[in-house]
């Protein structure tokens, strides 16, 4: 039987969940009672955000010509942050669709997802959907396609996911045009293991593609980086619905039931063998996926003054498995007490993580504010990584701070070039060039620091491009520049979940708006509160909340004014000392000020 694996790739809103909901209605994998709208989106975070978050891998049947085809898809995420998903998808097919909105066009994602389909030589065929909408124009984005791609216009398939139209064309042309699956290289079984997920009553299950070989239930298998070895107690693959098989043979996609315990035991990217027949080398794996953002997360304190970091540590390693593209360690702070310090592909990516924590483990988690690493050269020759601005060295000890600097695509209106321009000089953006990608948009590319765009450069560049501007972002260098750390002084006392790193000549200017935020949302206090922003020892910039007054002398109705006097001085006495030994209540919204630009 002819076997066919692919992914459907695109940017994100472009129509893949909804065209992956077509393809199962039309092979009859579902039927018109059980189908629904985003079918394999299995998380309810997933449904209420409209995005696909974790990838999902189906087998259906398909007739033609009356030969009876297997095809094997994967429905991927489409935004920026999910890429390391896309290619972990991408290791396990042969080929891939790549799918674009008409009314849109090619975005800066589909750019992404389609060179990382080229890099590891797969064949494209380019669908091009949403073609029943009025705004449609499909003769249009096939000439970007071909311009931008190198793919004939005319292979171009136009369909509509929505209403169905061009689905069958699109089957057909998966059979015939996508190549047949790749040849055994050895005899030995190996298998390559391209997602995980935990299940209470079964363990870790484990979804897997075969490339050499055949799995049966009752073989010992062994997992090849971890040495493990485990006994298969169940097989089967999703069609969407979880069916148990008997055997998996060479090009088979499916899932593998082990009864394996521990999180540990198993690794995205691993190759599974047989224990009595192992193979000589395994599949080459995954590279690791690079963290651009980094926070703390601790559990919050409940009101019994309880502490759930178990509950936290045993939510984070069950997400781990996962979602492997996200790293953690343990981190202690004397105001939070024990966390971890957890790094992210971007600023969604950490969003979603903290979410589905929170529901998934079912704990409250206090976070900490984004940044990124820095490479630090010591004066001793020496360099340091650093996650967290609180861990930079003295400064008399470091000679030069690099921080990461990102290759910057977007895809914009030709109408908003001058905007655009403007927003990316303010962000210490540097102009390497312009495409022309058709009559209406254009391709810039800068470079910037990562800094500078990870927290709400993406939103500015919606609104200046009013929602048709896309971007897509990857790490080249790190970069020495004039950066140095700024230390948050709360009544005197430095608050390092508060600390940043920040370029010279924008602190002042940064710093000033981040105390006139931490200003509105620290509460007042019967003592007066400075909020002072320092490099070194030299105050930058400075705040101050008012401290509240009670009325001491509305007792006294008349009388000597001595008096009163009397009372405010005692008053004021009252004060001095409760600033002396009194402590500020920091809410958690205070934490994350830091993170507006105040542009």
């Amino acid at each position: 039987m002819p076997v066919r694996n692919f992914s459907i790739v695109a940017h994100i809103d472009h129509g893949k969940s909804t065209l992956a909901d077509r393809l199962l209605q039309a092979t009859r994998a579902v039927s018109a009672r059980e189908a629904k709208a985003q079918m394999l989106d299995s998380m309810d975070l997933e449904r209420e955000r409209g995005i696909t978050i974790k990838a999902a891998a189906v087998s259906v049947q398909y007739m033609k010509d009356d030969v009876p085809y297997t095809l094997n898809f994967i429905d991927t995420p489409g935004h920026v942050d999910f890429t390391y998903e896309v290619s972990r998808a991408l290791t396990a097919c042969e080929g891939a669709l790549l799918v674009v909105d008409s009314t849109q066009g090619i975005q800066a994602q589909t750019v992404a997802n389609a060179y990382l389909a080229v890099e590891q030589d797969l064949e494209l065929i380019p669908v091009i959907n949403k073609i029943d909408l009025p705004a449609a124009d499909p003769d249009r984005v096939a000439m970007e396609i071909e311009n931008v791609f190198g793919l004939p216009a005319e292979d171009c398939i136009l369909v509509s996911a929505k209403s169905g139209v061009g689905i069958p064309e699109l089957l057909n042309a998966i059979c015939e045009r996508l190549p047949d699956p790749r040849v055994e290289k050895v005899q030995n079984t190996r298998g390559l293991i391209f997602d995980a997920v935990y299940d209470d009553y079964r363990g870790v299950v484990v979804y897997t593609r075969l490339f050499d070989g055949s799995l049966k239930v009752g073989d010992k298998i062994r997992m090849m980086g971890t040495g493990r070895s485990f006994t298969v107690t169940e097989l089967g693959r999703n069609t969407p619905f979880p069916v148990k098989v008997k055997e998996m043979h060479h090009s088979d996609v499916g899932y593998v039931v082990a009864q394996i315990k521990t999180l540990g035991d198993v690794r995205i990217g691993d190759t599974i063998t047989l224990e009595s027949n192992p193979a000589p080398e395994a599949l080459p794996g995954y590279e690791e996926p690079k963290q651009m953002v980094f926070c703390d997360f601790y559990p919050a304190t409940t009101e019994g003054g309880r502490n759930d970091f178990e509950s936290l540590r045993e939510a984070i390693e069950k997400l781990s498995l996962n979602d492997s593209s996200f790293t953690f360690e343990m981190q202690h702070s004397e105001a939070l007490g024990f966390g971890f310090r957890c790094g992210f592909l971007g600023m969604l990516h950490m969003d979603i993580v903290q979410e589905r924590l929170e529901r998934e483990g079912k704990i409250e988690i206090v976070q900490t504010a984004p940044t990124v690493t820095y490479q630090v050269d010591l004066k001793d020759g020496s360099q340091l990584e650093i996650h967290n601005p609180a861990d930079l060295p003295d400064a008399n000890a470091v000679e030069a701070i690099r921080e990461p600097i990102v290759k910057l695509e977007i895809i914009c209106p030709n109408e908003s070039i001058g905007d655009l321009i403007k927003l990316c000089d303010t962000r210490r953006g540097i102009f390497r060039d312009q495409k022309i990608l058709s009559e209406e948009r254009s391709i810039l590319h800068y470079e910037m620091p990562l800094a500078e765009i990870i927290f709400d450069f993406y939103d500015k560049l919606k609104s200046v491009t009013h929602g048709y501007g896309t971007m897509d972002y990857e790490l080249v260098e790190y970069r020495i520049d004039k950066l140095s750390k700024v230390q948050i002084l709360v009544n005197g006392e430095e608050v390092e979940a508060l600390s940043l790193i920040c370029h010279r000549d924008g602190a002042e200017y940064r710093t000033r708006a981040i105390l006139s935020k931490l200003k509105k949302e620290i509460d007042r206090h019967q003592f007066e509160i400075p909020l002072q922003a320092a490099i070194g020892g030299k105050i930058i910039a400075r705040e101050t909340i008012k401290s509240m007054r009670k009325n001491v002398t509305a007792k006294c109705y008349g009388g000597d004014i001595t008096r009163k006097r009397k009372l405010l001085e005692k008053q004021k006495e009252g004060k001095k000392r409760m600033k002396n030994v009194g402590s500020v209540n920091i809410p958690q919204k205070a934490f994350l000020s830091v993170l507006e630009q105040g542009d």
